[in-house]
C-alpha cells in the first residue's frame, strides 16, 4: 500500500482550517463548487468535477472540531475505493495552523496515484490561500447545486 503526504503552513487558527475543510461553503470556494457535504459523522460528502461526469462520493468517519477530519473514499473510482483520507490540523508558532493532509492505502502507485498526488498538492496551495484571505476561486469549476 501507498500513501499520499502533503504538510502545509496556513496562517490562520486550526479552527478556520478546519471550517475551510469541513464546511461545504467553503468546500465550493477553494476545491469545487459541486460539492456536497454536512459536517456530520457517518455522513456521506459528494464531490463532482467537470460539469459532474466525475464524482467522488466520501463517507466522513471522523470529526474533532478543529483537529481532525478523517474520510473514507467510497470507490467511485476503482483505484480509489477503500483509501483513507485525513486532515490533521495543529496550532504552530505566530497564530498559524499546520495542516497534515494523508490520502492511504493506494494499492499501486502507477494510474491515478501520480495525478492525484500532483491535484492534492494543488488543493493544499488553493485551500492556503482561501483560508489567508486571498480568495482564489474553486480549483475545479463547473455545475452548483
Amino acid at each position: 500500500m501507498a500513501d499520499l503526504l502533503h504538510e502545509i503552513t496556513i496562517k490562520a487558527s486550526p479552527e478556520r482550517v478546519y471550517e475551510a475543510i469541513v464546511n461545504q461553503q467553503h468546500l465550493r470556494r477553494w476545491w469545487t463548487p459541486d460539492s456536497q457535504a454536512e459536517p456530520k459523522a457517518d455522513s456521506v460528502a459528494v464531490f463532482g468535477f467537470f460539469n459532474h461526469t466525475v464524482v467522488f462520493r466520501m463517507r466522513i468517519d471522523e470529526l474533532v472540531a478543529g483537529r481532525r477530519v478523517a474520510w473514507s473514499c467510497l470507490g467511485d473510482r476503482a483505484e480509489w475505493g477503500g483509501t483513507k483520507l485525513s486532515f490533521e490540523v495543529a496550532p504552530v508558532a505566530d497564530g498559524a495552523t499546520r495542516l497534515r493532509f494523508t490520502h492511504a492505502g493506494w494499492i499501486k502507485t502507477s494510474g491515478d496515484f501520480a495525478p492525484a498526488n500532483t491535484t492534492w498538492g494543488a488543493l493544499m496551495v488553493r485551500l492556503k490561500d482561501y483560508v489567508e484571505g486571498r480568495n482564489p476561486g474553486p480549483f475545479f469549476t463547473g455545475r452548483a447545486d
